[in-house]
């Protein structure tokens, strides 16, 4: 019983020495900052011009690149003067219904319409691997 009553007293000297010390240091405190309130007003006022300067350095050396994309529709003209290049066209080795199919390509229709031309499925028209087509 006598050392829990000792505890009660040991905590309670403990905790007032803490606030006495705390009180001393915040009233330190408070005198440092009065002391010397200009000084730390010019390093306040410092910084933040510091800090404005590196911000309006690094605004006046960012690139001023801007991108735009345009998007147009090009229309390329069909011309009358193609030539069919019998040889390579039997390198192909294409059937007759194969070949039908390739000129509907050519001549930039999409696979619906090709399919509907020539009264297959949409599967049907539709390459298993991509086409290229050189002029």
């Amino acid at each position: 019983m006598t050392f829990l009553k000792d505890l009660k007293h040991i905590i309670l000297y403990g905790l007032i020495l803490a606030i006495l010390v705390f009180t001393l240091k915040w009233l330190q405190w408070k005198f440092l900052i009065v002391d010397n309130s200009i000084d730390i007003y010019i390093g306040l006022i410092a910084v933040f011009f510091t800090i404005l300067g590196v911000w309006i350095a690094t605004q006046l050396t960012k690139p001023k690149i801007e991108k735009v994309i345009i998007e147009k529709e090009v229309i390329v003209p069909q011309t009358d003067d193609f030539t069919i290049n019998e040889i390579e066209l039997e390198k192909l080795n294409l059937t007759r219904r194969e070949y039908e199919v390739l000129q509907l390509v050519t001549k930039g229709q999409s696979n619906s319409d090709i399919a509907n031309n020539l009264f297959l499925s949409i599967s049907t028209v539709k390459p298993t691997f991509p086409i290229s087509i050189q002029k």
